[in-house]
């Protein structure tokens, strides 16, 4: 079967339009065969601002796709006079839900080998009625994956989650040995997804100088520790608690093919510190491949046709990459 890439559009107020079409003008990805989920009307748009010189090819059949156009599925298909670019709406929170939906439906019919995903708005998404922390979240519960975690990477460094959108006070009540030990057998999936067939999976510790034999908290001793334990008894490489100052630093040396960070901003503080630009993530324990920019919709400079498309090319070669990893198994 021919390799097929969809993107969904992302909210058509934010910059998911135009890092797509500046995306897709690259030389580097003109071999791949890739279908925009969205409004044709919008990409339009940002291709005469964009000053982009390729045509739409609307497509009703994945079979209608043509080298050399920008593919277009047109899904809830608005127009610019619908919204305001960079102000928060249920009309573009609706849609952006809908070209996700169609999305994430031909992939699971295998019509697909991945989606790369533009940007949402929390914000807009549930002022639609949709009730989802985010798009990984939202991707999880229409595919019915049951146990599943983003992985953020940016060819550096691979930083896998324990908790996510979790407020900060409540992180050390989730931090719990069976959900460590769950993120730990995602982390030696997205080693493998990377093409590591055994990966070395670094623990990062949750206080400082990793609890310090319980004097800084016991979170390491109680529930950490024992989730490494057990994990390594299941075969995998798994290692820590490391203090979470050194562990990136350890993994940015080859020391780790995967980080297993605690909360939210342990991990993301690297990876953007260490290629905000090329920084994407992807979503393990899901029955389909999701790629995705990593970062938001940018809604204060939407519009302007000065976002950067870097993160969005990284994230269709990374989509390119793990399918072909896949396919050499």
């Amino acid at each position: 079967m021919e390799e097929i890439f969809g993107i969904t559009m992302g909210d058509p107020a934010g910059i998911g339009p135009e890092i797509i079409v500046k995306a897709l003008n690259n030389n580097d990805l003109e071999k791949l065969k890739m279908v925009i989920f969205g409004s044709y009307n919008v990409i339009e748009y940002y291709i005469k601002i964009c000053k982009i010189n390729k045509k739409i090819n609307i497509v009703k059949d994945l079979n209608e796709l043509k080298d050399g156009t920008i593919n277009v599925y047109p899904i809830n298909n608005l127009s610019l006079y619908d919204f305001k670019i960079g102000e928060i709406s249920s009309i573009c929170g609706k849609a952006a839900f809908e070209y996700i939906y169609a999305a994430v439906q031909f992939a699971l019919e295998k019509k697909l080998s991945a989606i790369i995903t533009a940007p949402i708005n929390k914000a807009s998404l549930n002022k639609a009625g949709y009730r989802f922390n985010g798009h990984t979240e939202l991707i999880a519960e229409l595919t019915k994956a049951q146990k599943y975690s983003m992985v953020l990477t940016n060819g550096r460094l691979n930083v896998i989650h324990v908790t996510t959108h979790v407020a900060l006070k409540n992180v050390c009540s989730n931090i719990k040995k069976d959900k460590i030990l769950e993120t730990i057998l995602l982390a030696r999936e997205a080693g493998i997804l990377l093409g590591n067939t055994t990966p070395k999976i670094g623990v990062a510790a949750l206080n400082p100088h990793g609890g310090e034999s319980g004097l800084f908290g016991e979170e390491e001793i109680n529930e950490i520790i024992p989730a490494i334990l057990e994990a390594n008894k299941k075969g995998i490489n798994a290692l820590g608690p490391i203090p979470a100052d050194v562990i990136f630093l350890k993994a940015m040396k080859g020391e780790f093919d995967v980080v297993v960070a605690m909360y939210h901003d342990q991990g993301h503080i690297p990876i953007k510190l260490f290629g905000l630009e090329t920084g994407v993530n992807f979503t393990v324990g899901l029955p389909i491949i999701r790629t995705s920019v990593d970062h938001g919709t940018a809604f204060d400079i939407a519009g302007k046709g000065i976002a950067n498309e870097k993160s969005m090319i990284e994230a269709i070669k990374l989509a390119a990459k793990i399918v072909k990893n896949i396919n050499e198994k």
